[in-house]
């Protein structure tokens, strides 16, 4: 199934921006996400510390 067009509105359009029709029927817009955009940097957390397993005594073999 196309899509149709119902009825002209006599909206400008502006560059950048996502027009679509909300939950109540009115027809709105939004800032279009761009690749290349910079995000802030989430704080890295500080790495656990593992605890060092106690190392074997070597001895004499038995035979």
């Amino acid at each position: 199934m196309a899509a149709q067009k119902v009825a002209k509105v006599g909206i400008k359009k502006e560059r950048g921006y996502l027009y679509f029709v909300d939950k109540n029927g009115d027809i709105s817009r939004a800032k279009m996400a761009r690749g290349g955009q910079k995000r802030k940097k989430k704080a890295k957390k500080a790495a656990k510390k593992k605890a060092k397993k106690a190392a074997k005594k070597k001895g004499k073999k038995r035979r």
